[in-house]
């Protein structure tokens, strides 16, 4: 929920979710921004069929593809989804380490939340193929891992905003949610930290109101 409320769009935009799984990002942000056209990436049936039902009981508009993210652009192209023709790409890529993570026996949860050394890249280059020139991504990635996701980004990607967020103040970042827009010039953006709880470890309200649906965070704001 913290990504679709970081996700920049406009109405008539087609934005494009990857790795949906239930939808719930891409169905946030069409909740909240009315006339997208909205596309859900999900490679596994089980969740695709999830985010389907979803986008049904929610009455939105959703065209849900089943593709796995790290297809060639044939791929991509033939499931609706040539080069140049987004608008607006969100994604929670697989971002854990797993010199850190004990990956899970089922291979389809292991693919879902594990990370290899490639998959930044090969997320963002999935991404920068289907955006058009301007067109804007918004992701969210493990803070101790912000380099390996700027380096990506370094290929076609530019005016980059970054919003490190923490579970409290006194604590590392755990996240950072970022926009990128392909083809941008601007100087790299940080904005202050986001807290998910104030000083007095209570819940912060503007991270309340991003998880209920009825606020934005500023890298949302053009």
């Amino acid at each position: 929920m913290l990504l679709a409320a970081a996700t920049p769009a406009r109405s008539g935009d087609r934005v494009v979710d990857l790795g949906a799984g239930v939808g719930a990002a891409g169905l946030a942000v069409a909740k909240r921004v009315a006339g997208i056209e909205l596309v859900l990436v999900e490679i596994d049936e089980g969740l695709a069929a999830l985010a389907r039902g979803n986008a049904t009981a929610n009455a939105i508009a959703a065209d849900v593809i089943m593709l796995d993210v790290t297809s060639a652009a044939e791929v991509f192209a033939a499931a609706g989804l040539p080069p140049d023709s987004v608008d607006v790409v969100l994604m929670n890529p697989p971002f854990n380490d797993p010199a850190r993570h004990r990956a899970s026996p089922d291979k389809a949860r292991e693919i879902a939340h594990v990370a290899t050394a490639a998959t930044p890249e090969k997320w963002v280059r999935a991404a920068r193929r289907i955006l058009k020139s301007g067109g804007a991504l918004a992701l969210i990635w493990r803070a101790d891992g912000l380099v390996e996701v700027l380096s990506a980004l370094g290929r076609g990607f530019g005016s980059l905003e970054i919003l490190p967020v923490h579970a409290e103040a006194r604590v590392p970042a755990i996240r950072v949610l970022i926009r990128a827009i392909k083809g941008g010039k601007a100087p790299l953006q940080i904005h202050a930290a986001l807290m998910l709880n104030d000083e007095s470890a209570l819940p912060n309200k503007q991270v309340q109101d991003a998880l209920a649906g009825k606020g934005v965070l500023p890298l949302a704001v053009p």
